[in-house]
């Protein structure tokens, strides 16, 4: 399945999502789909990627098990970041009031989903 179409319908599922992205690690876009400026969403799904790489980074030395996601939060919206193997990671935007439990049941699923096109 295309890369596009699992991040249009994570994206058309979640109520309140405003954009989805797969990023390399490089945090060069992939693919992306979103109800914005393309720009924007590249720029912060670049910037999101390092942030996750760092966390990955710092993560590293504790026994809990690999960072596999994270949430960040904004006085307007929230981002999930969540890894994809090595090299990618799905970024997704939303609204501040959108349920982030839904959200993140469904982002999961875009992530396994993704996961077995790339690994």
């Amino acid at each position: 399945m295309p890369f596009k179409t699992i991040l249009r319908e994570l994206v058309e599922t979640v109520p309140g999502a405003s954009g989805a992205i797969l990023a390399d690690w490089e945090g060069e876009a992939v693919e992306q789909y979103c109800h914005y400026d393309d720009f924007e969403l590249k720029v912060l799904g670049a910037h999101k990627g390092i942030l996750l790489n760092h966390f990955k980074e710092l993560h590293a030395g504790l026994s809990t098990g690999d960072l596999e996601e994270a949430i960040i939060t904004t006085a307007t919206q929230h981002v999930i970041v969540g890894v994809i193997g090595p090299d990618y990671s799905l970024v997704m935007t939303l609204n501040r009031s959108a349920l982030l439990g839904q959200a993140l049941y469904h982002f999961r699923r875009a992530l396994k989903r993704l996961t077995k096109e790339i690994c």
